[in-house]
């Protein structure tokens, strides 16, 4: 089971967030909320926040009851570039220099991880059967 958060334009440049996504992505969801919240970039704030969201959607889409966060982990995290706004400041000798103020959008998303199931001792055997009933149909067929 999976689910995602997304927070839109974040105003904060894409290339200084994905520095901070790529330090969480593939990880568990205890090891990332310590690695953001002791990170000192201001980045790592939205990113904190975006996380727990995420997290939260997945424990309300859980019928069975409370998932630990150590079972929880990320599955993709990415930034993408948002809206850019454009200014003007002024320059020398008449001039304006144009500033761009970059804006990003981040989505995470988690997954819990599953237990593998075991097969139990009496469906194996059922397959072999009806493999060699196949086989010999298809051997008959042939001759």
């Amino acid at each position: 089971m999976e689910a995602q958060a997304i927070n839109r334009y974040v105003p904060t440049s894409p290339r200084k967030m994905r520095l901070v996504i790529d330090l969480i992505r593939g990880k568990s969801v205890d090891e990332a909320l310590h690695i953001l919240h002791f990170s000192p970039k201001h980045a790592a704030k939205t990113a904190e926040k975006v996380l727990r969201s995420a997290v939260s959607n997945l424990q309300n889409r859980d019928e069975a009851g409370r998932l630990e966060p150590s079972d929880i982990y990320i599955k993709k995290a990415f930034v993408d570039g948002g809206l850019v706004m454009k200014r003007i400041s002024p320059a020398p000798m008449g001039r304006a220099y144009r500033i761009r103020k970059r804006s990003n959008h981040i989505t995470i998303v988690v997954a819990s991880k599953e237990k593998p199931v075991k097969q139990t001792p009496e469906a194996a055997p059922a397959r072999k059967k009806k493999r060699t009933a196949a086989r010999k149909t298809a051997a008959s067929k042939k001759k």
